[in-house]
């Protein structure tokens, strides 16, 4: 019998007990394990799917969401049934309406410094793996915008509203604010939104602005994101893997060494039996059987 467990494993206990385990036990593990409050998890087919659930806080996020976000997305990266993880927001009023301002306000500099103060909050998305697709509906306001900007696509509701208002609170954004949305959107637009806190981008801006990839109406939002990810998580593993890698390795390194990067994970997909399959099914015209190895 699956046992349910309360706290987050290792990622080494994750390992180790997977092999004795059947993909749908590890469904299961992903689904269940964990005891969360202020998530939910699930998967549904090839796809984790994890949804914030403070709905009368309008998903303002907080340390232990963030705990439980970081466990979930954990799981997932380690479930091999798993190919891509949709998170979204419960309800289609927000995905997240911002940082949980009464959890953060007593906060002094250093013990902010010291025990570094929104450093957790990045940390698991920044190391997955697979893919994030963030579904947006409704408020996606400070560190909600932050939050769909880790993920490696926005897909947003004809109704989701996108602003980083946190200097109308004295402090400036701490999450990405200042830097994935100006690689996102540009400086000008960046300044406007963050120096005045008032800016917002409607769903059909923020296309327009490069922020998000697609609008969708409200209660098509989330089924889109899962067919994507279902759509991407048929693919190789592996090959899905290292293009993400190279995409994000863009935003860090200058062009003729983002190249020369690229190049080297292109040569390294040879080594790959996908690879074979993928030519080979291209030449003989069917659909390829990846086995992501």
């Amino acid at each position: 019998m699956l046992r349910t467990f309360t706290r987050p494993l290792s990622r080494n206990a994750v390992r180790l007990s997977k092999h004795n385990m059947t993909s749908a036990q590890l469904r299961l593990m992903s689904s269940e394990a964990g005891n969360y409050k202020l998530i939910k998890s699930r998967v549904e087919g090839n796809v984790g799917i994890l949804e914030l659930h403070r709905p009368k806080a309008l998903n303002a996020l907080c340390n232990d969401l963030f705990t439980e976000i970081n466990d979930a997305l954990s799981r997932f990266d380690n479930d091999d049934n798993v190919g891509a993880v949709v998170l979204t927001g419960s309800g289609t009023r927000a995905f997240a309406a911002g940082a949980d301002i009464k959890e953060m306000s007593g906060n002094d500099f250093i013990s902010s410094y010291t025990k570094g103060l929104l450093e957790h909050w990045t940390e698991q998305i920044h190391k997955m793996r697979k893919p994030i697709i963030a579904a947006v509906n409704g408020y996606a306001l400070g560190g909600g915008c932050e939050l769909a900007m880790m993920c490696d696509i926005i897909y947003a509701g004809e109704k989701a509203v996108f602003a980083q208002p946190e200097i109308t609170l004295g402090i400036i954004p701490g999450a990405g604010g200042t830097q994935r949305l100006t690689h996102a959107i540009g400086k000008s637009k960046a300044m406007e939104m963050v120096l005045t806190g008032t800016m917002k981008l409607n769903a059909q801006e923020a296309e327009a602005a490069g922020l998000i990839s697609r609008v969708f109406p409200i209660d098509e939002v989330v089924p889109e994101a899962i067919k994507t990810a279902q759509a991407i998580a048929e693919k190789s593993r592996p090959i899905v893997q290292m293009a993400k890698e190279a995409i994000n390795a863009s935003y860090e390194m200058p062009l003729q060494e983002g190249l020369r990067f690229e190049r080297r994970l292109f040569q390294a997909g040879f080594g790959t039996k996908d690879q074979k399959e993928g030519m080979a099914a291209f030449s003989e015209k069917r659909k390829p059987n990846f086995t992501h190895q």
